[in-house]
């Protein structure tokens, strides 16, 4: 059966008209258990990260900050968020869900974070909606635990995951790959060890192409003990910041792309959700929930 790991402080409240679609990670839970795509009993909460394993990755004066908040003006507006107790709290939890995830998904084969996928985030700073990087945070805890040596992050978020790059930027043992678009955010792009740049309206038939292309170069070149994937949802074209047109088909052609290719090799993936940014926010909670069904057929 899939596991999956979730927490009520996933959701945290926002001023009136924030853009960022919170809702979605209650809705993306809601949903996988009214499917029975995740059963209640393996539906788990998210685990809270100590310090001691962020500072794996984050510096001690940005970690401070985030649960102290010592964040100043400028800092929040370029997290996206204002800082309060319950974003520091999310936060944690976020970095902890991804690493049961990731424990989970080495020894069962497969495993889903209903959250993360944090990749704007720096060690020493957060933006574009990123506090910690919880993919770098758990990769890093997994290899000062030796269960880990080699790894590779397959971003498909529309976003380039510039913080996840720049904090294995030099590491020959990472192996950071982002399908992403040329024209979007962010606007200083980071170099991964493979970056593919998206013109905008790219739809089913080339994103699936260079994917295509792409996955077995990645996975040849890696050799990794495990994948950890960012499954966004904003490559679709009901997504008011993606600016890409992948459809509900193509997104689950893609998933099912990436998730074999790992089978065929042996290779265990832990997902992340990453964003999604629906005009509709049950589009993007269909696009989540797509994921998170198709997910049962590689357990």
């Amino acid at each position: 059966m899939l596991h999956a790991w979730s927490s009520a402080r996933y959701v945290i409240p926002l001023p009136p008209g924030h853009r960022f679609p919170m809702v979605k990670y209650e809705r993306v839970r809601e949903v996988a258990l009214a499917t029975g795509a995740i059963a209640p009993a393996h539906m788990h909460d998210a685990p809270r990260a100590d310090d001691a394993m962020l500072l794996r990755v984050h510096t001690a004066d940005y970690v401070r900050k985030i649960r102290d908040g010592g964040l100043d003006a400028a800092e929040q507006r370029r997290l996206g968020f204002p800082w309060s107790p319950e974003l520091a709290e999310r936060s944690y939890r976020v970095v902890g869900g991804t690493l049961a995830t990731t424990r989970h998904a080495l020894e069962h084969g497969v495993a889903i974070n209903l959250a993360g996928g944090t990749h704007h985030a720096f060690a020493d700073r957060g933006e574009g909606f990123c506090v910690f990087n919880d993919v770098a945070v758990a990769l890093t805890t997994l290899r000062a635990e030796r269960l880990v040596r080699r790894v590779a992050v397959i971003d498909l978020d529309v976003h380039q995951g510039n913080g996840t790059h720049a904090i294995f930027a030099g590491d020959p043992l990472t192996y950071t790959f982002s399908m992403h678009g040329r024209n979007n955010f962010p606007f200083h792009k980071v170099a991964g060890s493979l970056d593919i740049e998206l013109d905008d309206a790219t739809g089913d038939a080339a994103y699936l192409a260079l994917l295509a292309d792409a996955l077995p170069r990645v996975l040849a070149e890696a050799r990794p003990d495990l994948v950890v994937y960012l499954a966004g949802a904003d490559p679709h074209e009901g997504d008011r910041l993606g600016r890409l047109a992948l459809t509900y088909t193509g997104l689950a052609r893609r998933d099912r792309m990436v998730l074999e290719c790992c089978r065929d090799v042996g290779i265990p993936v832990a997902l992340t959700i990453a964003g999604g940014y629906g005009r509709d926010i049950e589009t993007t909670v269909r696009v989540h929930a797509g994921t998170v069904q198709l997910l049962r057929d590689f357990v």
